[in-house]
């Protein structure tokens, strides 16, 4: 039963968290995600994280933005919505750039980004700011539940919430047992032997006392 969560939660990390030199792109194409659109797709983007600036592609979705150096690919990031702490157009050593700041559990990064004429990148800023906005109202994370409402499975979860019961338990009755037992000579270590019970090795059980009785909930 656990399997298919884990493939799920291992499967739509992307949704989740910033990648930086990741493998998201293949032959300059956007490797998408399950539930993932495309709303534009931007060439001539400066990445303006080294001196000199690099250039490349810029992608947005609807739940991350994507960019990618032309000359090599796998210079990129993949940053997710979850993960933008704030969108704002500044000037630089580069002259007016779009930047981006990450969020502290994703390291709290600066990234700024370039576009010619100024008029196209404050269009690109503006596409950003609202679709962070949609997301951050109704986030995405890439897993899809099958809900049921037929009347049937209406029944059976009334039933389920109405057959739970709240067992007391008998005050201190498990927790004196399990005192004593460890409390006497200090508890120490004895020798093993085989549980039939278990059907593995154990410490063997101190006399007056029974495998049953140690963790059993209710006092029999």
């Amino acid at each position: 039963q656990l399997y298919p969560h884990f493939r799920a939660y291992n499967s739509s990390k992307l949704y989740r968290e910033l990648r930086l030199r990741g493998a998201v792109v293949h032959n300059k194409q956007l490797k998408m995600l399950s539930l993932e659109q495309v709303f534009s797709t931007v060439l001539g983007v400066w990445n303006l994280s080294s001196d000199q600036g690099s250039l490349g592609t810029f992608i947005v979705t609807n739940v991350r933005f994507v960019w990618f150096a032309d000359m090599n690919e796998t210079f990129n990031v993949s940053l997710p919505y979850l993960h933008i702490n704030g969108i704002s157009i500044r000037d630089s050593k580069f002259g007016t750039a779009l930047v981006v700041v990450t969020s502290e559990i994703s390291g709290s990064y600066v990234l700024g980004f370039k576009v010619d004429p100024e008029e196209r990148m404050r269009l690109l800023y503006k596409e950003l700011s609202s679709l962070h906005t949609v997301y951050t109202q109704k986030p995405l994370f890439g897993i899809e539940y099958n809900w049921s409402s037929s009347k049937t499975d209406l029944e059976q979860n009334n039933n389920l919430v109405e057959d739970y019961e709240v067992i007391e338990e008998p005050k201190g009755e498990m927790s004196n047992t399990i005192a004593a037992y460890l409390a006497e000579e200090g508890h120490k270590s004895r020798l093993p032997v085989f549980s039939t019970e278990l059907g593995l090795a154990m410490e063997s059980i101190k006399e007056g006392y029974s495998l049953q009785k140690l963790w059993e909930v209710i006092a029999s």
